[in-house]
């Protein structure tokens, strides 16, 4: 399976070879050294780790320190997949895909914070007039006569943002090896700096 380590870093716009014009998203793919190999014999079960971006050693601890033998990476990730010939300490680079790709992208989405109703699930809120004081934006009634209980799932103000998100399907436009830049189509989950992981799809 093809994967990379990435950051969002913007949205431009791609022109196909058919005149075309596409959304398209910066990635930003550092070459990933890998750390560990792990094995079903030895681990019951198979995976490759990876390391990316560059740490301070004081940052990290002794245990890992160790494990790493005194490299200091930012960020340490698991892809379960079969590590097939990859030894450790070998370069994982963003040349593994191609234009034309479909992938999956995993980031996390960007944090709002406490929100209400209709920022959160699009409620249109109440009238505007005919008497309504501090209610525009209010939920409305939540309950149920009968049961005489709030039912669970109910859309209500919370916490918004600042979640997994997972893009299915997504075409890789353009690769750049030399500056390590990966063009895929749409918009991303995250902020700009978000870690990105950008899997295969087999």
């Amino acid at each position: 399976m093809k994967f990379t380590l990435a950051t969002k870093q913007h949205m431009t716009e791609f022109f196909s070879e058919d005149g075309k014009v596409h959304p398209a998203t910066v990635l930003k793919a550092t070459p990933l050294t890998v750390t560990a190999v792990k094995t079903a014999d030895r681990d019951g079960y198979e995976a490759i780790q990876v390391g990316s971006g560059e740490q301070k050693k004081e940052r990290v601890s002794k245990a890992l320190r160790g494990h790493l033998k005194d490299a200091a990476f930012k960020t340490l990730k698991e892809f379960r997949t079969a590590p097939g010939d990859i030894q450790v300490g070998a370069t994982i680079a963003c040349d593994i895909f191609q234009k034309g790709d479909v992938v999956s992208v995993s980031s996390t989405s960007k944090g709002k914070g406490f929100q209400g109703v209709m920022k959160r699930h699009g409620f249109h809120g109440g009238w505007h007039q005919h008497g309504q004081k501090h209610s525009m934006r209010e939920a409305g009634s939540i309950g149920a006569t009968g049961p005489q209980r709030v039912f669970k799932g109910t859309r209500m103000a919370g916490r918004m943002g600042s979640d997994r998100v997972t893009h299915k399907s997504v075409q890789v436009l353009d690769v750049d090896v030399e500056n390590g830049l990966i063009l895929v189509k749409g918009a991303i989950a995250g902020k700009r700096g978000t870690l990105v992981e950008v899997k295969g799809v087999k």
